[in-house]
């Protein structure tokens, strides 16, 4: 595998990027405006109604964030007219033929103009509807692909999954795909399209009995597990990331296709600049939990690896892999992740989390500083569900009886600490997996492609992604937390 310049393969090019709201397509997005002003355009299919409508999106969830201060500071009075300039806005869903797209004359132009498709739509909730999750990640994917055989210049397409599509296993989980009617768990009869067909049974049944909204989101949820959970999946999200795969494997012919599986995403490492994340994702709920004094419970397994990739490694590895397999028939599969060549342990989360918080408290509302403990840590589930019992529900079972005997005197109280502990045991039930996960993510196609990048392009330095230049306590102690601290913490 040889690459040639990065830069130069971006100059005159034009890319259509799905999801472009979402936190990896708005780092995409800036870094290749940065380093390349000479790109030719960038379509970004946005969910909305209409063009005015995606163009206020567009300046308020991407462009008027704090990630693209360094482009304004480059640019300054510029920018308006270099955005203009570079950037169309698409309205559209990925989760319909055509991607939605109504503009016949756009429509055309981007099939005969677009050079590279990134698609990075999706829903990342694990407690999604099954309904919403099938259109999005997995016939999302289909369209997408479908789409990208009718574009005139299409060089590749870029289809980011996640490394979680292995489910729960163990081991070495390798850079292999998946095969229609694959399961995890070696159950047979897995057929997407039934599937789809089940969806739409299983809501119009629930309207025609007349369940509200909120009753159907609700069964629809409880549904998309327990099919993800008949076929060997833990959750919605990764069942329907990995039936989107299985989709492109089978449909993609003789089209360049590169799948792109990222582990767990975190804030940026370098760039723009260090440590810039939105939104509370995955294992930053619990530190947005512990600083403020709220989860001083942690469960999981301590000694297991925990496989974290800053954002901008991702979007670089993105960048690589397009210039990488332009023009290539391909089929091949990246895992980006970190627990081959520079593995985290949870340990260590409990460790940083302590020390940086300890160190620098979060000031709460009051203008007083929050002081944390070293989290209880419980080591399987039967110890969490005994804390749970001790600490929880005796409280709750005697709050009951209390309730009745003063004629529902304590109804509210009651019902708000039972619908909490719902929550956290739901909560517990779709992270389970992943607080005992034992999979070490290979990475050997990767690699790979790092080593191509290292030695045949002076570009290297500019679209870094190898984890094992990452020293964890500092990223943590000095980038990742202060990070999260000033854009999550509310």
């Amino acid at each position: 595998m040889e690459l040639g310049s990065i830069l130069q393969f971006l100059e005159n090019k034009s890319i259509l990027i799905t999801g472009a709201t979402g936190f990896l397509a708005k780092i995409l997005v800036e870094k290749v405006l940065r380093v390349q002003p000479n790109l030719k355009k960038l379509y970004l299919l946005l969910r909305a109604k209409d063009t005015k409508s995606a163009t206020h999106r567009l300046n308020n969830e991407i462009i008027g964030k704090d990630l693209f201060r360094v482009l304004k500071e480059k640019l300054g009075t510029n920018l308006n007219s270099f955005v203009s300039e570079k950037i169309t806005v698409v309205p559209g869903d990925i989760s319909l033929e055509d991607l939605g797209l109504k503009d016949s004359i756009l429509r055309e132009e981007i099939l005969n103009q677009v050079d590279v498709i990134v698609n990075l739509a999706a829903t990342t909730n694990f407690d999604e509807r099954y309904d919403v999750a099938l259109g999005l990640n997995t016939f999302g994917a289909k369209y997408v692909l479908n789409f990208a055989k009718k574009c005139v210049n299409l060089k590749v397409l870029i289809h980011v999954s996640t490394a979680y599509v292995s489910g729960e296993r163990g081991g070495l989980i390798l850079e292999s795909p998946y095969r229609m009617s694959e399961t995890l768990n070696g159950t047979f009869g897995l057929d997407i399209e039934t599937e789809k067909r089940l969806a739409e049974e299983k809501v119009n049944d629930l309207r025609a009995e007349g369940a509200t909204e909120e009753e159907i989101t609700l069964a629809m949820k409880d549904f998309g597990l327990e099919r993800a959970r008949m076929y060997g999946w833990p959750n919605t999200y990764v069942f329907t990331k990995a039936m989107g795969e299985m989709l492109i494997g089978h449909l993609k012919e003789n089209e360049s296709v590169v799948i792109l599986r990222p582990t767990i995403v975190t804030s940026t490492f370098k760039e723009p600049f260090p440590g810039w994340v939105e939104g509370i994702r995955t294992i930053d709920s619990l530190a947005v939990g512990y600083g403020k004094g709220k989860l001083t419970v942690f469960l999981g397994d301590l000694q297991a690896a925990l496989d974290l990739i800053p954002a901008d490694f991702v979007v670089n590895s993105i960048i690589v892999a397009m210039v990488a397999h332009a023009n290539q028939p391909s089929d091949v599969i990246y895992q980006v992740g970190s627990s081959a060549s520079n593995p985290m342990r949870n340990l260590d989360l409990q460790d940083y989390g302590y020390r940086y918080f300890s160190q620098t408290p979060w000031i709460n509302k009051d203008g007083k500083p929050v002081k944390v403990t070293k989290a209880l840590v419980l080591g399987d589930m039967a110890s969490f569900e005994r804390y749970m019992a001790l600490r929880y529900l005796l409280l709750l079972k005697g709050l009951e009886v209390v309730n009745v005997a003063l004629c529902k005197y304590f109804q509210g109280t009651y019902i708000n600490l039972r619908r909490k502990i719902n929550f956290v045991m739901r909560l517990v039930e779709l992270y389970k997996p992943y607080l005992f996960f034992g999979g070490i993510f290979d990475d050997m196609n990767t690699e790979r492609l790092r080593m191509a990048l290292r030695e045949s392009s002076a570009e290297a330095d500019l679209f870094c992604f190898d984890p094992k230049c990452i020293k964890w306590d500092e990223y943590f102690l000095n980038v990742h937390l202060p990070g999260i601290v000033k854009y999550v913490f509310k």
